[in-house]
């Protein structure tokens, strides 16, 4: 990380840091990115700090998350004669209700869902990632940040349409994506792959129709190369051919 970044760094933990200023968790420094995690009730005054006395004029991206299966795993492997793994039961993203456990996981998560804004500052080369948890899974609010960004307005929109999560204090708040009469958010991670309903054309009474699904769920088979010829040294290859006594 260069001196510029770590000046950067040091001065949102001295802004944020304390209690009462914003509602800071912590800074994280993966890979070089930057994410601050605030509360959500302290979300729209971060941002607004982060604008004015930081420098962040620009509004990249606004997005939600849904955390009910992070860190776990979907897919039971065994590897086969030929020498890939191969799935062989799948209970992940939109297999199992919500709160129930997938397959690998610990326990369910604290907080499911998320909103995240990255964030750019032209004067000063820098970019940031803004976070906050929802604080109730069931009908996850925060607040807009249309009043800071108002280029926020169609992600946040974005993002309720796919993920439920309601911006508070957004202008027009309504689906953006889906169609008008979609029931469900199609991002969350206990929403069916297969979906719900399909819709076709029907010629009789000259409308489309909404119909059950008719795709039948079912678990797909990556394949993992475990080992590959192709990039055998030479070292490798007279070990292979070595007769053990």
């Amino acid at each position: 990380m260069g001196p510029t970044m770590q000046a950067f760094v040091e001065r949102l933990r001295a802004r944020f840091a304390a209690e009462g200023q914003g509602g800071a968790l912590w800074v994280a420094e993966p890979r070089g990115e930057v994410t601050l995690d605030v509360d959500a009730a302290g979300w729209l005054a971060a941002a607004q700090a982060l604008r004015d006395e930081f420098g962040f004029d620009q509004l990249v991206d606004v997005s939600g998350v849904d955390y009910l299966t992070y860190g776990s795993d979907e897919w039971d492997t065994e590897v086969s004669s030929e020498g890939f793994s191969r799935g062989v039961e799948g209970k992940g993203a939109g297999r199992f209700a919500w709160g129930e456990l997938p397959n690998g996981a610990a326990a369910v998560p604290a907080r499911r869902f998320a909103a995240v804004a990255h964030l750019l500052s032209v004067q000063h080369n820098l970019r940031v990632r803004l976070r906050t948890f929802a604080p109730d899974d069931d009908l996850p609010v925060v607040a807009s940040l249309t009043s800071v960004w108002p280029g926020s307005n169609w992600f946040e929109r974005e993002a309720f349409d796919l993920f439920g999560i309601v911006f508070e204090g957004h202008p027009d708040l309504r689906r953006i994506l889906t169609d008008y009469g979609f029931v469900g958010h199609p991002f969350r991670k206990d929403f069916p792959l297969i979906g719900n309903v399909e819709v076709r054309y029907d010629a009789e009474k000259k409308r489309v129709v909404y119909e059950p699904v008719s795709i039948e769920p079912r678990v797909g088979v990556p394949r993992v190369i475990r080992d590959d010829s192709r990039y055998l040294t030479a070292a490798d290859e007279a070990a292979a051919r070595e007769v053990k006594p």
